[in-house]
């Protein structure tokens, strides 16, 4: 079995080169900067356009491991810790996230006179601001005001879901005390998997609903527990059974790719993060940060990529090479500025005051984009 760190090396690793596939692939799908690279090189644009987008397959995945970890560490749970671990959740991510916006909105009024693209959010209204405080945007009917919103309001939702099913777990086991724990959370959440990969997965419609996106979650806790089960080969072939009939069903790369990085993490040797040398020191330092930073780049990127698409639609609009550059420029700055966020917005301790203080400013942000535009 791989040790604690090899096994965070490993999950640092898919962290951040989802990270990277993330941005280049709204820097593909949004910007014109990609419009004019493709004329060179449309193969390679497409793919970012069409399949970056499975770096979120990757990010599901993780997260789903990353929760069974917690979990685990805090034992049996009690139904009033439900309430406090849910808020720390929602802090956690509302706060860089509100941040991240609250630039965007502005970014965004103040290049719409010299950027006319459809990738520029309309100006928010205010229920529209208020939704996205509380990450009910989407289930609202309404546009998210940055790339990528959905994605944080489906991963608390995802959160709220492994609780309650370890709540009930807990239930159903004090009940039926004959089969451990771990054995009927491990059916509930294989049911739930099956479930999600076998059906609901297969339904757009409900693609801003926990339960398309429960499939590969799930995967990501069922690989927690095998690697930390006793006899992992049953589940190993537990997850198998799950993907097979998935693609049997329905072939989807993005079910492929979960089930693909699902089975690294359970059976991934140790010899994978074995080695020596100054280039293998790099690399785990390298996708360390990445995976460290991830989040915070996530939610800021698409605010630089607006700036670097509208500098170089304006400046060179049809010079494939420095198109090119903008939108490796565009990567570049993201990755800095999604530093400087986790520095200095997503680190400290994320508190309710802080919450407090980024939805006002998010608030404001939003009124001055309406009086910008002039539409108040």
């Amino acid at each position: 079995m791989p040790s604690a760190a090899e096994r965070v090396g490993l999950l640092e690793a898919f962290k951040g080169l989802g990270c990277l596939f993330i941005v280049l692939h709204h820097l593909a799908f949004y910007g014109p900067m990609a419009d004019v690279v493709a004329q060179a090189w449309p193969v390679g644009v497409g793919w970012l356009s069409e399949h970056g987008r499975l770096a979120v397959q990757v990010f599901l995945v993780c997260g789903g491991y990353l929760t069974a970890c917690s979990l685990a560490k805090l034992g049996p749970l009690a139904g009033h810790q439900i309430w406090g671990l849910v808020r720390k959740r929602y802090l956690r991510l509302a706060i860089p996230l509100l941040a991240a916006l609250s630039l965007t909105v502005l970014v965004t009024e103040l290049l719409r006179p010299i950027f006319d693209h459809d990738s520029l959010s309309p100006p928010p209204e205010f229920w529209q601001t208020l939704a996205h405080v509380f990450f009910l945007q989407h289930l609202g009917g309404m546009d998210g005001l940055s790339a990528g919103v959905w994605y944080v309001a489906v991963d608390l939702q995802l959160y709220v879901s492994a609780l309650l099913l370890m709540l009930m777990a807990q239930q159903v086991h004090a009940r039926w005390p004959q089969w451990p724990l771990k054995a009927w959370l491990g059916t509930f959440w294989w049911v739930l998997v099956a479930g999600s990969l076998w059906w609901w997965n297969r339904h757009p419609e409900l693609e801003d609903l926990n339960l398309y996106f429960l499939g590969a979650y799930g995967l990501g806790w069922l690989a927690h527990a095998v690697r930390h089960a006793h006899a992992p080969p049953m589940g190993v072939w537990a997850i198998v059974l799950l993907g097979a009939v998935a693609w049997w069903l329905e072939p989807r790369w993005r079910v492929a790719t979960a089930w693909g990085v699902a089975i690294c993490l359970a059976c991934a040797p140790q010899a994978v993060w074995m080695g020596t040398g100054q280039t293998v020191s790099a690399w785990r330092q390298g996708m360390a940060w990445l995976s460290r930073v991830s989040y915070s780049v996530f939610v800021v990127h698409f605010a630089v990529s607006l700036v670097v698409n509208a500098v170089v639609t304006q400046g060179w609009p049809a010079d494939v090479w420095v198109n090119a550059l903008g939108m490796l420029a565009a990567l570049l700055l993201s990755l800095l500025a999604g530093a400087w966020l986790y520095e200095w917005v997503e680190k400290p301790a994320a508190t309710g005051r802080r919450w407090w203080v980024w939805a006002e400013v998010f608030i404001a942000s939003a009124l001055l984009a309406v009086l910008i535009n002039g539409t108040l």
